[in-house]
């Protein structure tokens, strides 16, 4: 997993309530295990018309949005059936950071086990931060993750609570095997133990 330590983006919208995630990957996309090649599955009933076509009513497709990395979200991000395909897909599309109200819990978990940082702020500042990019096309975004700070080029600055211990493992770029991998040492006198028994 790649560490995450500070991240400039765009920002791009969803300014919808309740997104779940069978609109973050439908049903059908989730016969593979591997973690990419997801993008192209991403909100794709939004995305996308019956015809395969770019849906230009979906906010994410307007030009202004295109190359975002930070997803602005409203409230309970993520909810409906557990799927880390879902953290996948946003990932592989191209998203690191996701700021919203709040999340439902297996999701918000998923993305800090897959490298992405989901970032929980007050109705007011996501409200304030939907404004200032519906201004401002090209808005930008810099998180800092050791310092738990959002800032932007015009003197915004919102800190940002974060668990100690996800937030070690994402500035050390580590997922669970990861973390498991820190002990290989012990591991491996264990088991040359364990062979001559």
């Amino acid at each position: 997993m790649k560490p995450f330590t500070i991240h400039t983006g765009i920002v791009g919208t969803l300014d919808r309530v309740n997104v779940d995630t069978d609109q973050i990957i439908p049903k059908q996309f989730l016969k593979r295990i591997e973690r990419t090649g997801f993008e192209d599955a991403l909100f794709f009933d939004w995305r996308f018309n019956a015809d395969g076509s770019l849906n230009p009513e979906f906010e994410l497709n307007q030009p202004r949005f295109a190359g975002a990395s930070v997803l602005l979200a409203r409230a309970n991000f993520g909810c409906g059936s557990s799927r880390e395909h879902a953290p996948w897909a946003l990932d592989n599309y191209g998203f690191r950071v996701i700021i919203a109200p709040s999340y439902a819990d297996i999701f918000f978990n998923n993305c800090f086990k897959n490298g992405m940082l989901p970032i929980r702020l007050s109705e007011e500042q996501i409200e304030e931060l939907f404004q200032r990019t519906k201004a401002r096309e090209g808005y930008q975004l810099t998180v800092d993750l050791a310092q738990q700070t959002i800032t932007d080029s015009e003197g915004l600055s919102i800190s940002f609570e974060v668990d100690s211990f996800r937030k070690h493992c994402l500035l050390n770029g580590l997922d669970d095997i990861g973390l498991t991998l820190q002990h290989e040492d012990k591991i491996a006198a264990f088991e040359a133990r364990r062979a001559a028994v």
